[in-house]
């Protein structure tokens, strides 16, 4: 029963506007709906209530279930203050919540050995970062903390009833969404929220990953520009379109969901929130949700407090946050010293999510990758022969090749019977072609090197499209005052050109191996594009 960190699917290029603590700026009273709401209210309801399908023989209970968080029922915690160091202060300063840790200890968190620490922001307009380190000596196998669910924001508590909590995931919204609206909602209750010290320490790491960088999701145009050449802009994009599906279908959730309908009557999430603000609670969530395993699918996602993003992250790290009888916890997986920051798997992730999920790169990064999409040409008169050749053994007529970081020349070699297909007009020779392995084709010398320099020509056109070539990006790295979300940026696309350029070495090496360099390619109508 372990834990994988999720991976998020959505976002957009915005001007930061920081998580969460956005929502001070609405009124945390919950007054009377006016008549235009009411009357909004009951023409949703109607239009809710004739389209939406419920299957034969299944109930979907809309009451609250007695596990739905009602922060009425644990008012009597909010004894103390949380520490919060201001954004560019000097001072700190408590109030009567207490932090983060001794709020948790309050309410149910057993004895453990951690302890929060502070590490100095990179913008000193922003406030320091929290940290979870290890309070004593620790040995590999050590527990560090155990979390009691009382503790963890789950969908299936969130909502209410498990059986709305599988509906709604398995439909247009992720759970990633739904935290988010909870949490909102928390957060305009003010202290009055049982999860307020929780939703104040998110207001306080604002979205950001222990490198104090908050996910490109959130940077400018201009700040997107660090990026150019890289195809992480292309995906922040096509999440930021993703994030505004998701905001649509809010409402949905708010009217499904027994636990929100009955605390907020009146709050319909579009008119309460605006997109921004959701957009900000989204991409905090998304910082620290991790996946837990061999749970309901209602409870796969959760928000566990003392885990991301006061955890630091780690490719090479093999501890995970796991499900155990009633709790979340953390084992170690190797030796701590006192007050060393305690690290945990973030999953099999490239770089490129690791930076939009959580903002930061990871150099030792074992998982790296890019992938270059293959395609056969659609004009082709052999097409459909070729597209059945290629699904004969195990390839589609629009391939994606993954090249992972250190298997450049293997990434190569899977890549060439593919292209090679498409080069072939003798029918007989289609399958020999496509099941053929190694650096020399053994149907036409020609034909393999069109098929060489085609892929070379592709390396290069990729690598131009940086505005900065490597040597450039080191002498950048080098400089201490450099912008935090350049330098992130620069780290990525760092390591993007350091696969392109191996790959681009080994097909060189395939081409030096070539019985007779003096041959010319082979003319080539209808090759495979690549992108």
């Amino acid at each position: 029963m372990e834990a994988a960190v999720a991976s998020a699917p959505f976002s957009n290029t915005y001007y930061y506007i920081p998580p969460l603590s956005f929502l001070s700026r609405v009124s945390i009273s919950l007054h009377p709906a006016s008549r235009r709401q009411q009357q909004q209210r009951h023409q949703f309801f109607r239009r809710c209530s004739s389209s939406i399908p419920f299957s034969r023989g299944r109930s979907c209970c809309f009451a609250s279930s007695p596990e739905a968080l009602v922060a009425a029922a644990v008012n009597s915690a909010l004894g103390r203050g949380v520490a919060n160091k201001r954004g560019g202060g000097d001072g700190e300063e408590k109030d009567e919540c207490g932090d983060l840790k001794s709020w948790m200890h309050q309410n149910g968190l057993p004895p453990c050995k951690v302890v929060l620490r502070d590490r100095p922001s990179l913008d000193e307009k922003l406030c320091s970062i929290h940290y979870v380190a290890a309070s004593e000596d620790l040995q590999a196998g050590d527990v560090a903390f155990s979390v009691p669910n009382s503790l963890v924001v789950t969908l299936d508590r969130v909502l209410g009833n498990e059986t709305v909590a599988e509906l709604l995931t398995t439909n247009k919204l992720s759970e990633l969404a739904c935290l988010a609206l909870y949490l909102m909602y928390e957060k305009k209750q003010g202290k009055k929220s049982f999860w307020y010290p929780y939703i104040r320490e998110l207001d306080r790491q604002r979205g950001r990953g222990q490198l104090a960088v908050e996910s490109p999701l959130l940077w400018s145009e201009a700040e997107l520009a660090y990026l150019t050449g890289s195809p992480t802009q292309a995906e922040i994009i096509e999440r930021a379109d993703g994030i505004k599906r998701e905001y649509d279908e809010l409402d949905t959730v708010w009217f499904m969901a027994g636990s929100l309908f009955q605390q907020y009557p009146f709050d319909i999430p579009t008119e309460a929130f605006s997109f921004e603000i959701f957009k900000q609670a989204f991409v905090a969530v998304q910082s620290c949700v991790v996946h837990l395993q061999k749970v309901s699918l209602a409870r796969r996602f959760a928000l566990v407090p003392l885990g991301p993003p006061l955890l630091s992250y780690r490719s090479s790290c093999k501890a995970m946050l796991s499900a155990v009888e009633g709790a979340v916890e953390l084992v170690v997986d190797r030796p701590y010293k006192a007050g060393e920051p305690i690290a945990v798997w973030c999953g099999p992730q490239p770089n490129s999510r690791l930076l939009i999920n959580y903002g930061f790169v990871d150099e030792d990064n074992p998982y790296d990758r890019l992938m270059i999409k293959a395609a056969l040409n659609t004009e082709d008169p052999q097409y459909q022969e070729k597209r059945l050749v290629a699904q004969r053994n195990g390839k589609l007529s629009m391939q994606d090749f993954l090249v992972q970081v250190g298997k450049e020349k293997e990434a190569v070699s899977d890549m060439l019977p593919y292209l090679r297909l498409g080069y072939v007009s003798d029918t007989s020779e289609l399958e020999s072609v496509m099941s053929s392995q190694g650096p020399v084709c053994p149907v036409s010398p020609c034909l393999e090197r069109a098929v060489l320099d085609q892929l070379a020509e592709y390396f290069n056109k990729r690598l131009a499209l940086y505005p900065t070539s490597l040597s450039e990006d080191e002498l950048m790295l080098s400089d201490d005052k450099l912008n935090p979300k350049k330098r992130v940026a620069t780290q990525l696309v760092r390591l993007e050109k350091k696969i392109l350029h191996a790959c681009l070495e080994a097909t060189r090496d395939l081409i030096a191996q070539l019985p007779d360099l003096t041959i010319s390619p082979c003319p080539a109508p209808y090759a495979p594009s690549l992108k």
